[in-house]
């Protein structure tokens, strides 16, 4: 842990080169924080922007959408519209189970059932209503006899969606009454998942906050510098939630993308708070005033802060070339959040350093169990790096071999989405959506629509005088698809305006129900699938059957298994682009940071191999159960999602990209000195080791806390995070680092050191003499 108050410093400065500043940088500083004055001014008209952000940013939460899992152009998307708008068929978005205490065909369960499928009836933000009330339709009652089934779909997007089936839930869900009524679908899922994340979360905070607090009181030294990254969080979040609630004016922006965005702000603030204290500490230990002291700090340690958040911004800004509403939004949200974060750091903490001065060491709680500060050269960070580089080439396939051994449960990935058993036993929703299952083996929630338009049939009981069926029929034409496709493995019945197939053969002639089959719009097939979820690898390989099989007309196929097959598609399609820009922008912002081709190279590389690690562990505990005797068993299917693992790693590609960088800030400061490879690596590594596993070590502590959840979805986003950047500052940052740069020696620097022949020395980095630095 790093100890700010005895910290290892380095000699000051001297004045005299202050004066090579850029321009821009010392406006900003003189305007920012060039006197006590002016820093008090900053902070005030600061506060007043937090505030109107806080202010704009008020109720984002209800402008965020729970969905943007699958793209808006899709071809699921548009089966899914078609079934809904023109058939009032399709997935319903909302079930609600209605149980009564004796039979449901009591006549007081009759006349409640009935008044509630009225009052959804006349509801005009209602699409349709299918419910065992008023027909009494079989398929929609409880194999028990005492519970039945309504089926509603919302009209309006997602937002719309999700607001009026909560209100619905809510009115239709109170206790009391002949029915008792529970919620189950998708839009129930979404709203239970969602309270139970801000429950989880909550609760998170109440048991983490104190153990985050004593973290950051020994990382930072004083209580007074510990609550810095407190006033840079809440300002970076803050800002960037009032630029979320303008973006969700102009496009579709997930509700995760807050919580993520939170995360990453939290974790950027502590970080850029570590790196800058760290330094102003310095130089106040070394006889600068408290101005001065801040303008050399952010010369420094604030040049790493820009490069840091510039490439993190960029390398989240690459998501944007997936057509997932989810993804775009959360490119937009982790760039705004990375710049948000370094506008505090660069606005806010300067100022609140000027004006504490050296009373930013007050309140040392644990100065007692403290040592004094030593030399680097006796530094625990520096012997390891020196151990390290002693070795190099057995550490570094040491680690490598350790790493791909993590990642090897990776290539038994199955991806799916998760449904509602990710939800505890507890979850009424969750008993709900079980006793669906139990007692409704008819549920077409998991079928899969096909949907042909402009191809007629005249089911029985039809009027052949209707001007819009008085075109050909194409019976026969159906009648011959839909056995197809009842004889396609995975497909268990095929119910259609011609009948009921099942393995090619009609089970069941067209009756009374099979009108809603047809219209002037066309004819839709249902395809029920033998899988238990359609949002399976096997509800994925349905509905690529699905759609290779000859159609009698250019058909869509629609449904839960059509929505996987869609989002991986859209997130595989454009992967290759996405790691290309990706790359691309590391690649240069750190090129133009180190002014070296191998040392960006190097770090793409390494970051890569974390993430897949990761991956690796992820599977190997989330999909099989390898974790089950230690935690116990884990709800869900036996898949990983297909989404959440893109949206995590987008959270730790950042982070460790900001290792990184701290890292690199060091090494480039002392080989610039003078100081060769191997003992600029060293000195490096002992100076910000501590920094960003510290800063490593809060993050991990928030995220960890998240895998406490009920939600199996909020377990895997924080333990997987923890994970993440442990891996990264211990096995990549400590090892692995050190020994690749150890190798790969002088050329490491290559193409500046060619250039000028010695090591390059940039402008506007401290240059104190190597003896100083060791000291």
């Amino acid at each position: 842990m790093i100890n700010l108050r005895n910290a290892q410093f380095l000699a000051p400065s001297d004045p005299v080169k202050d004066a090579h500043v850029m321009p821009l940088r010392f406006s900003l500083a003189k305007t920012v924080y060039g006197t006590r004055r002016r820093a008090l001014c900053s902070l005030v008209l600061l506060a007043a922007v937090a505030l109107a952000a806080g202010l704009g940013g008020h109720g984002v939460g209800e402008r965020l959408a729970p969905g943007g899992w699958t793209p808006a152009h899709a071809q699921s998307t548009r089966a899914d519209t078609l079934l809904a708008d023109r058939f009032h068929a399709g997935q319903p978005q909302l079930l609600l189970l209605a149980t009564a205490k004796g039979s449901i065909d009591a006549p007081e369960a009759d006349r409640a059932g009935r008044a509630l499928t009225a009052r959804l009836t006349a509801d005009p933000r209602v699409s349709w209503v299918r419910g065992y009330w008023p027909r009494q339709t079989p398929e929609l009652r409880g194999r028990d006899g005492h519970s039945a089934l309504v089926a509603v779909r919302f009209a309006g997007d997602e937002s719309a969606v999700r607001a009026v089936s909560k209100e619905v839930t809510d009115r239709e869900t109170r206790p009391g009454g002949a029915l008792s009524v529970a919620p189950a679908g998708e839009s129930a899922l979404f709203s239970e998942m969602e309270r139970l994340s801000t429950r989880g979360a909550m609760i998170a905070e109440l048991i983490v906050a104190p153990l985050v607090l004593l973290v950051l009181l020994w990382v930072f030294g004083s209580l007074v510098a510990a609550l810095l990254p407190v006033a840079v969080g809440a300002f970076a979040v803050l800002t960037t939630t009032a630029l979320l609630r303008a973006l969700s004016e102009l496009m579709t922006v997930s509700m995760f993308v807050l919580n993520i965005a939170t995360a990453l702000g939290f974790g950027l603030a502590v970080d850029y708070c570590l790196l800058i204290v760290s330094r102003f500490t310095e130089e106040l230990h070394g006889g600068a005033r408290p101005v001065t002291a801040a303008r050399r700090a952010m010369r420094t340690a604030g040049r790493a802060v820009v490069f840091s958040a510039v490439t993190v911004a960029a390398a989240l800004g690459a998501l944007t070339v997936f057509p997932l509403p989810l993804t775009r939004s959360l490119a937009l949200g982790g760039a705004v959040v990375a710049l948000c974060s370094a506008a505090g750091a660069f606005l806010v903490l300067p100022a609140l350093l000027v004006l504490l001065g050296p009373q930013v060491n007050r309140f040392d709680l644990f100065r007692r169990w403290r040592g004094s500060g030593r030399p680097v050269a006796e530094g625990r960070w520096y012997r390891l790096a020196l151990w390290v580089t002693r070795r190099p080439a057995l550490v570094a396939l040491g680690t490598l071999l350790l790493l791909g051994l993590l990642a090897l449960p990776g290539a038994q990935a199955r991806f799916g989405m998760y449904d509602d058993r990710i939800l505890p036993a507890s979850s009424p929703v969750a008993r709900a959506s079980q006793r669906l299952r139990a007692e409704f083996p008819a549920d077409d929630e998991d079928a899969a629509g096909v949907v042909l338009p402009a191809v007629h049939v005249l089911p029985p009981g039809t009027d052949h005088s209707r001007p819009a069926l008085r075109s050909a029929p194409d019976e026969p034409a159906v009648h011959a698809y839909a056995a197809r496709l009842s004889r396609l493995p995975g497909v268990r019945q095929v119910t259609t305006a011609t009948g009921v197939y099942r393995n090619g053969l009609r089970t069941a002639p067209a009756g009374p129900w099979a009108a809603s089959f047809t219209g002037p719009a066309g004819t839709w097939l249902s395809v029920r699938p033998a899988a238990d979820s359609a949002l399976s690898p096997e509800g994925r390989r349905l509905t690529e059957r699905l759609r290779a099989e000859p159609a009698p007309a250019p058909a869509l196929v629609g449904g839960p298994g059509a929505r996987l097959t869609d989002t991986e598609d859209a997130l595989l399609g454009p992967m290759p682009l996405a790691v290309l820009l990706t790359v691309a922008a590391t690649l240069v912002l750190l090129f133009a940071y180190t002014r070296s081709v191998l040392v960006p190279v190097k770090a793409v590389l390494l970051n890569a191999l974390s993430l897949a690690a990761t991956f690796g562990i992820i599977v190997a505990v989330f999909q099989q159960g390898r974790l089950e005797a230690l935690i116990g068993p884990l709800r869900g299917p036996p898949t990983t999602d297909v989404v959440i693992p893109a949206v995590m790693f987008c959270t730790a590609f950042g982070l460790s990209m900001d290792y990184e960088v701290f890292l690199l800030s060091r090494i480039l400061e002392e080989h610039r000195r003078g100081t060769p490879t191997r003992l600029a690596v060293a000195t490096g590594l002992q100076r910000t080791g501590r920094l960003f596993t510290s800063a490593a070590l809060v993050f991990a502590v928030v995220m960890a806390s998240l895998a406490a959840c009920d939600l199996v979805m909020l377990q895997l986003i924080g333990f997987g995070l923890a994970v993440a950047v442990l891996l990264d500052c211990t096995l990549v940052r400590a090892l692995l680092v050190p020994a690749v740069m150890s190798l790969v020696g002088h050329a490491n620097w290559w193409p500046a050191s060619r250039r000028n022949g010695a090591p390059h020395q940039g402008r506007g980095e401290l240059r104190d003499q190597p003896s100083a630095a060791r000291t």
